[in-house]
């Protein structure tokens, strides 16, 4: 097939994915409106995976919370989601051409307070999680270093800091971190000489010269009734070499960047809107053909971002793991002290580069225990990203997003930390 999607979702896999894309939806709407008028980028899959590990160590209330929020119904479905996804939406293809690719989660445990043998097993066999006993009470520091050595090495070094000594009180029984980490190059590469500076417009009506990106030719573009939308492709996997070739088959992944970008300078809010009315609205709107271009321009930018998610999740419905009525009797073996094992905060931190030669971004995420539209034809598109827009990084097979956020400022590239809380009214 051309011109569109290769391999969309089978109805089986659209239908036990729906919960993850319905998370997706959820949490993307309210991390946009906890910070409407800053750079953001995070990874819903990071979150989605970080919570997952709670639940084989839950029991009762606590985990029909976690289900549900996951959008599954049970632990035997959250794990097969969780290991399709895995195989399936990120498949590492750099050996052979293709973009790298890494997931990984982790499990850190206090010395005193060992993992009980079946979650253990549960989170080595089906999450493929590396587990650690650590001194949490007795050497924070120690534990800070080899928790953040993984998330580096998981990250390509992208994530370095994840956790401080300080992160951990005497109280800390287990931290929980899941990390992911992207790099691929554009199918269709964008020249440095053709780079060019030109004015970003910013929300509060300024602008600011920042870097654009540009080509010539056909790109994946779709215009509908106040926005557009760009898909970038990253590169597949190349032939071998000795004339071999790669078997493409149905499930090989293909990844794509779309941005989604409002016809109004001002109008990111309200098309962040449209986009989470459904889960399904990205993707009926993604282009399914290629359009010759007429003006093209892309910013570069590269963006950190980091938050704590735990009032996100809280918003979500996800309340018992942070309180008393917690039961995650599951995870850990009883210490005698009658009082349950409680989840005290869960911390995102992504980061993102797009330039000409593609993406690289990482994201960890770390829990501490305490009606589709038609576009309109047109012969030619421009499609000039110069003021706020949208963005996503996804598996067009599975239809997972591993990334997801928005850029107001090209030019602001620093680390942004966010406290977020209850959403915004209006």
């Amino acid at each position: 097939m051309t011109g569109g999607l290769e391999a969309r979702p089978s109805k089986k896999r659209r239908q036990s994915g729906s919960g993850l894309a319905e998370f997706v939806t959820r949490i993307t709407k309210h991390l946009a409106d906890a910070s409407p008028r800053g750079n953001m980028v995070f990874s819903p899959l990071s979150i989605y995976a970080a919570v997952a590990l709670l639940a084989p160590g839950a029991r009762g209330e606590t985990l029909d919370e976690i289900l549900r929020l996951l959008g599954v119904h049970s632990r035997d479905e959250l794990e097969d989601l969780i290991s399709r996804v895995a195989a399936d939406a990120l498949k590492d293809q750099s050996q052979s051409g293709g973009p790298s690719v890494a997931f990984a989660c982790g499990v850190w445990n206090d010395k005193a307070r060992p993992l009980k043998t079946a979650y253990r097993e549960t989170i080595v066999g089906t999450y493929k999680a590396k587990s650690r006993a650590v001194d949490f009470r007795g050497n924070a520091g120690k534990a800070a270093r080899r928790i953040n050595a993984w998330a580096a090495r998981v990250t390509g070094n992208l994530i370095t800091a994840i956790v401080s000594p300080k992160s951990f009180g005497p109280a800390t029984d287990v931290v929980l971190g899941n990390a992911i980490y992207f790099k691929g190059k554009w199918d269709l590469p964008f020249y440095q000489r053709m780079t060019k500076d030109r004015p970003f417009h910013r929300l509060d009506g300024t602008t600011v010269d920042a870097p654009f990106m540009r080509n010539s030719g056909r790109h994946f573009i779709a215009v509908y009734d106040g926005f557009k939308v760009l898909k970038l492709r990253y590169e597949m996997p190349r032939a071998k070499p000795l004339g071999w070739t790669v078997n493409f088959k149905k499930t090989t992944p293909r990844y794509s960047m779309c941005i989604f970008l409002p016809d109004a300078y001002d109008g990111l809010q309200g098309l962040v809107e449209e986009i989470t009315s459904r889960p399904t609205f990205l993707h009926e709107h993604l282009p399914t053909s290629q359009v010759r271009v007429g003006e093209f321009g892309v910013p570069k930018f590269k963006l950190s971002f980091q938050s704590s998610v735990i009032q996100t999740l809280k918003h979500l419905g996800l309340l018992l793991p942070f309180g008393m009525g917690a039961d995650l009797s599951d995870m850990v073996e009883d210490d005698g002290s009658g009082l349950p094992l409680v989840v005290n905060d869960v911390f995102h931190k992504a980061v993102i580069e797009v330039n000409e030669q593609g993406t690289e971004a990482a994201a960890d995420t770390t829990t501490k225990i305490y009606g589709l539209a038609m576009p309109r034809p047109t012969p030619t598109t421009d499609f000039v990203a110069d003021h706020p827009f949208a963005y996503f990084i996804f598996e067009e097979a599975s239809g997972a997003i591993i990334f997801a956020g928005h850029v107001v400022d090209p030019s602001s590239g620093g680390d942004s930390q966010v406290r977020i809380g209850r959403p915004r009214k209006g």
